[in-house]
């Protein structure tokens, strides 16, 4: 379990300098957009997949800081994932989410959002990159 204090630097390093902030306009990316019906969050996520693995991944959108922090460390993490590891991590990130069982060292960094939960508010935000990601995986795998 991460330190308290290690979350918070680790959420405000990730909103304030974001890995992977970037618009992809090459057609071999596949674009997917997520929402919230709730607040500002609109990102977009631009994923190349190749031979069932993410072969890159970025996001843009305005969105707040866990939203944006989220998809910071997201894609951080699946760059060079398998579809299987991918699906894998999204278990594992929901689990956590959810407050149930997890498996802490697939998540990393991303086991900032552990007690996210306790703020049912939040968890929209925290989520929003992982449900695009889900989505990006069936709209992938129906074209297969």
């Amino acid at each position: 379990m991460l330190d308290p204090n290690l979350k918070k630097e680790l959420i405000m390093e990730h909103y304030l300098h974001p890995l992977n902030k970037e618009i992809k306009e090459d057609p071999n990316y596949l674009k997917v957009n997520m929402n919230s019906e709730t607040c500002i969050d609109n990102i977009d996520l631009y994923i190349l997949f190749e031979n069932d693995t993410i072969k890159d991944i970025t996001f843009n959108g305005e969105a707040c800081a866990i939203s944006t922090s989220a998809s910071s460390i997201m894609t951080k993490l699946l760059k060079g994932k398998t579809i299987d590891e991918v699906k894998e991590l999204i278990k594992n990130y929901y689990g956590m989410i959810n407050h149930e069982e997890y498996n802490e060292d697939l998540l990393e960094e991303a086991c900032c959002y552990d007690e996210i939960y306790k703020q049912q508010n939040r968890i929209g935000c925290a989520t929003i990159p992982w449900k695009g990601i889900e989505k990006a995986l069936k709209e992938y795998e129906s074209k297969k």
